[in-house]
C-alpha cells in the first residue's frame, strides 16, 4: 500500500534533512521530486498542485527558516498536509439507532458484498453489535449466494427473499431486525458496470424508504483517477456518508486515496486491507500519513495485539519471563497467539524505520510456523517444561513424530535457548537498542 510513493516521498525527505538551511534554489529540486511522486501514484493534478503550492510556501516561512533543524521542520509540514489532504480527522461510523441502518452501495466488482461481510465482523468484534445482512442484490443471484456464504462463515445472519423487489425486501428486512433483536442492519445492494439511471432510481427509492444513517461507496482503489468520478456520480444522486476503499493490499498506486477527501469531501471511514475477514481497517488520516513517510503506525500495531492478544494469557507469560520460568510450553501459547494478529509481515511494516532496517522486504512463510508447532506438539508436556532432557533418541523420536528433521529440531531448541538469554538480558537492563 502506497510503497512506490513512500519510497520517493521517503528519498526526498533524506535529501532535504542534509540541509543546513532551506532556500528557494535547494527545495525547488526536493519539491519537484515530491510533485512527480504524486503524480506517478495517479494523485489528482488539481489536488498534486495545490498540495505542493502549500507545503513549498510554509517550507519558506520564517517558523522554518528559524528552525535549528529545518529538515525535521520540513518533515512535519509535508506530514501535516497529508493528514490534511487525507481528512484531518477520522471519520466515524455511525453506529446508533434500534437498529442502525447502513446501505452498501457501488460499482460491481468493486468489492461491495465482502465489505458487507467484513464490517458486520468488524461491529460485532469491536463494537459488540448484532448485525443483520440483508440481500438486496436481486440482479446478481451469486451475490446472494455469496452474502449468504459469508454470514455462514462468520455465523452472522443474512436475510432474503431471493429475486424480489429489492425496495421490499430491504423494508422486510429491516421489520425482521427489529422483531429479533438485531440493532445493526447492513443492506447490500445491486451494482454495475457502470453508472445509469435505473440503478440510482433503484438506490434513491430503498434509500427514501429505509432512511439509512449510514450510505458507505465501495470504492476499487485500482480504479485510480475514475474513483474521483465514480464518487461523484454516487453523490449526485444519494447522500453518500463516507467511503471505503477497498485491494489497498494490492498492486496500486493509492492515488485514489489522497485525492478523494479533497476533491469530493467525502470522508473515507474503512480501508480494505487484505483478503481475509478481518482485513477491514477503520482509517485514520495521521496514521495512514506516518506509513506512507515510513514514521510506522505504532498505534494500529497496538491495536491490533489488544483485540488478538488475550490479556490473562500474555499477563501469566510475562510473569513466568520475569521469574525465569519460561518453558516451551509458554512459546507455543505465544506462537498461537501471535498468529491470530495475521501475517507478521504486514505487521512488521507498521514499526516505525521498518523500510530503513530492511524489513519491509521480510517474508514470513506460514508454514515455517506451522513446523515449529508440530515439533513442540510432538514432545512430551516433561519435554516442553524441561528441554534440558531432550537428548539424541528423544530428538530422533520428535523428528519422526513431527514429520521434521533432527536438524530442524535442534535449531528450533537453539534459538529458544538464544531467545531465553535475550530475554534474561531485558530482565537485568543490560541490553542496550540501537536507537
Amino acid at each position: 500500500m502506497f510503497e512506490s510513493l513512500g519510497d520517493r516521498l521517503q528519498k526526498a525527505v533524506d535529501k532535504i534533512k542534509g540541509y543546513g538551511k532551506i532556500t528557494e534554489d535547494n527545495i525547488s529540486e526536493v519539491v519537484r521530486e515530491i510533485r512527480l511522486a504524486l503524480l506517478e501514484a495517479d494523485v489528482n493534478y488539481v489536488v498534486v498542485k495545490e498540495f505542493i503550492n502549500s507545503v513549498k510556501e510554509k517550507a519558506l516561512g520564517s517558523e522554518v527558516a528559524k528552525s535549528l533543524k529545518p529538515g525535521e521542520a520540513f518533515v512535519k509540514i509535508l506530514k501535516d498536509e497529508l493528514v490534511d489532504l487525507l481528512g484531518k480527522e477520522k471519520a466515524d461510523l455511525n453506529i446508533n439507532g434500534n437498529p442502525a441502518t447502513l446501505m452498501m452501495v457501488g460499482l460491481q466488482g468493486s468489492g461491495k458484498t465482502t465489505t458487507a461481510g467484513k464490517l458486520s465482523l468488524l461491529l460485532r468484534k469491536k463494537y459488540n453489535k448484532k448485525p443483520l445482512l440483508v440481500a438486496c442484490d436481486v440482479y446478481r443471484p451469486a451475490a446472494i449466494d455469496q452474502l449468504k456464504e459469508l454470514g455462514r462463515q462468520l455465523n452472522i445472519p443474512v436475510y432474503d427473499e431471493g429475486l424480489g423487489d429489492p425496495i421490499q425486501i430491504a423494508k422486510n428486512g429491516l421489520k425482521y431486525a427489529k422483531e429479533n433483536n438485531y440493532n445493526y442492519v447492513i443492506i447490500d445492494t445491486a451494482g454495475r458496470l457502470h453508472i445509469d439511471e435505473d440503478l440510482m432510481n433503484e438506490l434513491k427509492n430503498i434509500n427514501n424508504e429505509i432512511k439509512p444513517q449510514e450510505i458507505l461507496l465501495v470504492v476499487d482503489s485500482m480504479t485510480g483517477q475514475d474513483a474521483i468520478n465514480v464518487i461523484t456520480g454516487f453523490n449526485e444522486a444519494l447522500p453518500l456518508t463516507g467511503a471505503v476503499l477497498t485491494k489497498l493490499d494490492g498492486d496500486t498506486r493509492g492515488g485514489a486515496a489522497l485525492s478523494i477527501r479533497h476533491l469530493t469531501n467525502i470522508p473515507i471511514k474503512f480501508i480494505g486491507v487484505s483478503e481475509h475477514m478481518d482485513g477491514l481497517e477503520e482509517f485514520y488520516p495521521e496514521r495512514m500519513a506516518t506509513r506512507i513517510l515510513g514514521m510506522g503506525d505504532i498505534m494500529s500495531m497496538i491495536e491490533k495485539a489488544e483485540a488478538a492478544i488475550d490479556k490473562d494469557e500474555a499477563m501469566n507469560t510475562a510473569k513466568r519471563l520475569e521469574s525465569g520460568k519460561f518453558d516451551l510450553e509458554d512459546f507455543l501459547t505465544q506462537m498461537k497467539q501471535i498468529k491470530k494478529l495475521g501475517p507478521l509481515e504486514n505487521l512488521i511494516k507498521l514499526i516505525p524505520g521498518a523500510k530503513k532496517m530492511g524489513l519491509n522486504d521480510v517474508k514470513v512463510n506460514p508454514k515455517d510456523l506451522a513446523h515449529v508447532e508440530a515439533i513442540i506438539l510432538s514432545m512430551t508436556k516433561e519435554e516442553r517444561r524441561n528441554p534440558d532432557i531432550l537428548k539424541a533418541s528423544r530428538k530422533i523420536r520428535i523428528a519422526k513424530g513431527s514429520g521434521r528433521s533432527v536438524e530442524e529440531v535442534n535449531r528450533l531448541l537453539k534459538q529458544f535457548e538464544e531467545m531465553k538469554k535475550m530475554m534474561k538480558l531485558l530482565k537485568n537492563g543490560n541490553m542496550k537498542f540501537p536507537f
